[in-house]
């Protein structure tokens, strides 16, 4: 009853005058708390721009109060507007629209003198944040719920038919899963987990003013709870556990939203947390101006970005320069551009070429450029053993750091380490790379699994086999693998490799590695002997995924007393053997640098 509630206050936008009133148990036709704003309380005497779409129906509301004398011009607070008499709401939310002219939480703004939020009273909820939820309904068997009941009366429900009566708000998650075990015996043991999971979801870890989403005919819809869950006889009980919702008047296309919403709302549950994606829903079909101006409508730090204007920053890849050029040794700054544009089109993308041609260093120097810094970039090396376990995650032993025992325990591996960290709240404009070396060295689809799926549709989110969690990889992870041409040919890379990354040859015949050698020797201020003598070397090899990149020459202890000589005597020799084994080639009367030597023209004088 409303004296069980201590009297609430509402800070009017631009630092007005305080609003009072107080909550109710009373409940609306939709289940929703009424909100009572007793007469002599402030009100903002204009609106934000999006008020009127964004909430039609509030706006409505206070059109109708002004015009009917129920909310008149203030003489205690010029400027600013009054009640004249005692206003219902339907919810708490409603009467802070109509108080501040703007779209807010009532759940948050409406505090206590010790200033607890009104959700901690109706709720007994903790101080945590609000969470978003997606709840379908566009096909409940075989019905679009969300447009013949949801929209057009205010609520959200959930179909278990065979769910016994008792349910109630705040049920453990051990209280649903025995209800849900019992009367859904005949069910799988998978589907079972599941629905607990979700009925509890929707049962107690839903709270008013959480928002909630919902899709159909092809649009996102978003609302807020307003009420607890209620349980019902329904037609065909296709909607026995319900909510009260007040949903928002606008709706967004599916198509036009963001990406990392996208991949959560293709999850293929009925409920779904999308807490992480929170800012990006926030954000929805309001421009920065008017973020900042709702904003205003809530007590907050004004030197702190609004989280939903951080979630919409762009992601962007730097353009190289052609400092970075320089450092890199690179022919010219168009190619490493059009690298860069290769990485922005396809996400994904391969190095490939012979040993020796820099497609490693090159890998990650262009990753650390774009992504900022080391820290945003991630190194891993395919093998013949390498398998999705170690990629993506696995059961793996485990020591217990207390008691020193080893358990087996699920465990991540770098692409879910790295993705988690660039999903994380104010990562999401900033690029990660995972450099991924010899990728051909591994048994491929055995290594990426569904990966191969989500590279190609980065909209979109797969469960994984071991955890069962729902995943996606986020729009600011980048993909740059290295292929040695001389363990693998290129034409063996299978097509669905092919389709989903870009291939960029580094190959001692074309630049920028064909004259890599020869900017190194002048950088260090050395004799271009030895690039002649690669030059001369790689002419004589007729195939060209063995020929020689420049990197062997391109070490300090080369150009020691003797280092010439060892180095092609221990390093390139015996590459060049392995490539003739069986031939019967003489590989020093061919290759060795007394041949090649030979062969080059006299210096001029």
């Amino acid at each position: 009853m409303a004296e069980e509630y201590p009297e609430f206050s509402l800070r009017l936008p631009n630092g007005g005058p305080l609003a009072r009133g107080r909550q109710t148990d009373e409940k609306g036709t939709n289940g929703s708390r009424k909100f009572v704003v007793g007469a002599g309380q402030p009100v903002r005497k204009d609106v934000s721009p999006s008020f009127p779409t964004r909430v039609a129906s509030a706006n409505r509301l206070r059109k109708r109060l002004i015009s009917s004398g129920a909310i008149t011009p203030s003489a205690t607070w010029p400027g600013w507007l009054e009640t004249a008499e005692p206003i219902t709401f339907n919810s708490p939310s409603e009467a802070a629209a109509v108080l501040t002219g703007n779209s807010v939480n009532g759940w948050d703004v409406w505090k206590a003198e010790d200033g607890r939020p009104l959700k901690e009273f109706v709720s007994g909820a903790s101080r945590s944040p609000s969470r978003a939820w997606l709840v379908r309904g566009s096909n409940v068997t075989g019905l679009d719920l969300a447009r013949r009941m949801w929209l057009p009366e205010g609520r959200v429900s959930l179909a278990v038919p065979l769910l016994r009566q008792g349910i109630t708000q705040g049920m453990s998650p051990e209280q649903v899963r025995a209800f849900v075990e019992e009367d859904y015996e005949s069910s799988s043991y998978g589907q079972r987990q599941q629905l607990a999971e979700e009925v509890h979801a929707f049962v107690s870890r839903m709270k008013e003013g959480d928002t909630v989403c919902t899709l159909s005919d092809g649009h996102l819809h978003v609302g807020q709870i307003t009420g607890e869950v209620e349980q019902v006889e329904s037609e065909d009980r296709r909607s026995n556990l319900r909510r009260p919702v007040a949903w928002q008047d606008v709706s967004h296309p599916y198509d036009e939203l963001p990406e990392e919403l996208k991949q959560k709302l293709s999850t293929q549950h009925d409920v779904v947390e999308l807490t992480s994606v929170q800012a990006v829903i926030d954000g929805l079909g309001l421009t920065n101006e008017e973020l900042v101006d709702e904003a205003e409508a809530i007590e907050r730090d004004p030197s702190v970005e609004l989280p939903a204007i951080t979630a919409r920053r762009e992601l962007e890849l730097p353009e190289p320069t052609d400092t970075l050029t320089s450092e890199l040794l690179v022919h010219d700054t168009d190619w490493l551009r059009e690298v860069r544009d290769l990485l922005w089109d396809e996400r994904q993308l391969v190095l490939y070429g012979p040993p020796g041609t820099g497609k490693t260093y090159l890998a990650l120097k262009l990753a650390e450029f774009l992504g900022g810094g080391p820290e945003q970039v991630k190194l891993v090396q395919f093998h013949p053993s390498y398998a999705y376990e170690d990629f993506v995650e696995g059961i793996r032993p485990k020591e217990d750091p207390k008691t020193h025992e080893v358990a087996f325990r699920l465990t991540e591996g770098p692409l879910r380490d790295l993705a988690g960290h660039a999903s994380r709240e104010g990562n999401r404009h900033i690029p990660h790379f995972l450099i991924i070396d010899e990728i051909n060295r591994a048994n491929l689809a055995k290594v990426f699994g569904e990966l191969y799926f989500l590279l190609e549709y980065r909209d979109r989110g797969v469960q994984l086999p071991y955890s069962g969690d729902d995943f996606a990889l986020p729009p600011n992870l980048f993909v740059i693998g290295t292929m040695n041409t001389a363990d693998r040919s290129i034409a063996l890379v299978d097509a669905a490799m092919r389709r989903r990354f870009a291939f960029v040859e580094l190959s001692p015949r074309t630049e920028p590695t064909s004259g890599l050698l020869r900017r190194w020797l002048a950088s260090q201020g050395k004799n271009a002997e030895p690039a002649d003598l690669l030059d001369a070397l790689n002419s004589r090899i007729d195939d060209a995924d063995f020929r020689i990149g420049p990197s062997y020459l391109m070490k300090k202890g080369v150009y020691r007393d003797g280092g010439l000589e060892r180095t092609w005597r221990t390093k390139i020799l015996p590459l060049l053997e392995e490539h003739h084994y069986g031939e019967g080639v003489d590989i020093e009367k061919r290759y060795g640098l007394a041949a090649l030597r030979r062969s080059l023209p006299e210096p001029t004088a």
